[in-house]
């Protein structure tokens, strides 16, 4: 090689150093500061109550508050527009459901790639849902509920947290599966579309264990099935979507896992990974979590991209087969 292109090269090598130094730098003391744990849904509700029980114990191993920020709207793209948007330090962070992948599928609007704007950090947990009705509605099970609907096609309705989240689109496949033609009425969260279906005001919600369970418990709302492999020990009675339409094909539950933006220096990806993992193996914890229905996931960054790729395919198969429009 020529001087002058020795002496370029190692300018260039002298350079890259530099930039990178101070990256580095910021990883081996990372946290020193709070970090911001952002989630696409309103306080209240199932995701809410996940992330700030993530939070609280984040906290403590990472020894920096993880405080909590609600960003709710245009079915979580809000929320993951903001945090892609983020300097990526890992102070922003996104605690995420479905929606991250569903936002991408369903919204023209969305700004995000699920698989190419975050780094993974790790799956968390994941919530069976439960195909809960209003107690007037004249049925007992699935089978009277589908018989009702090819009676009456259309005028039967269902709730849902906000178009194209997971409550959304499970019910629209569902109904695909089933055959049936149903009304969807969307609200800005849980908490309205639940108080709405105990007032009967709409008719069905098949959402989150642990958002319907106490509704079940006191009779104000029906539990019909539930969407899970197995039937949850919370409502053993209750058999799953399988079980009572004779579909193997129905399992449908509501993920969580925890993002960073992309760019996320590896050293902070592996912090926050341990921070996660730490929370699921914590007996008191896991004991939470059990109370709720929950089932605990974890594992590895790697691990957690892998089920974002197969999740964005195999939720746009259903998307494209329960004929959800692009919004």
């Amino acid at each position: 090689m020529k001087p002058l292109l020795k002496l370029a090269a190692a300018a260039l090598t002298l350079a890259m150093a530099a930039l990178s130094a101070p990256a580095q730098a910021q990883a081996s003391d990372y946290p020193n500061k709070p970090i911001k744990m952002v989630i696409a849904f309103p306080p209240g509700g199932p995701t809410d109550v996940n992330a700030r029980q993530f939070a609280q114990v984040m906290s403590e191993s990472l020894g920096q508050p993880v405080v909590v920020e609600n960003r709710p709207g245009a079915g979580g793209n809000i929320a993951s527009s903001a945090v892609m948007a983020a300097p990526n330090d890992g102070y922003t962070i996104l605690y995420n459901t479905s929606s991250l992948v569903l936002g991408a599928l369903l919204y023209n609007s969305a700004k995000h790639d699920p698989l190419k704007d975050f780094a993974p950090v790790a799956r968390t947990v994941a919530t069976p849902l439960v195909l809960t009705v209003n107690p007037s509605l004249p049925v007992k099970n699935v089978r009277d509920l589908i018989a009702l609907a090819k009676k009456e096609p259309g005028k039967l309705n269902y709730a849902s947290s906000g178009a194209g989240v997971i409550d959304h689109l499970a019910t629209a496949m569902m109904a695909t599966r089933l055959d049936i033609k149903i009304e969807h009425v969307p609200y800005k969260g849980t908490a309205p579309a639940l108080t709405d279906l105990v007032g009967g005001n709409t008719q069905m919600f098949l959402t989150t264990i642990n958002t319907v369970l106490p509704f079940v418990k006191d009779k104000r709302l029906t539990a019909l099935a539930v969407a899970s492999r197995a039937r949850s020990p919370l409502l053993p009675d209750v058999p799953t979507l399988s079980e009572a339409t004779g579909l193997s094909d129905l399992e449908l539950t509501a993920w969580n896992g925890l993002v960073a933006p992309a760019g996320t220096p590896p050293a902070v990806v592996a912090k926050l990974n341990a921070a996660v993992n730490g929370a699921l193996a914590q007996p008191a914890f896991q004991e939470k979590m059990r109370a709720m229905g929950v089932e605990m996931h974890g594992g590895t960054p790697a691990e957690y991209a892998a089920f974002l790729a197969s999740e964005t395919k195999r939720l746009g198969e259903a998307i494209q087969r329960a004929g959800v429009p692009k919004q």
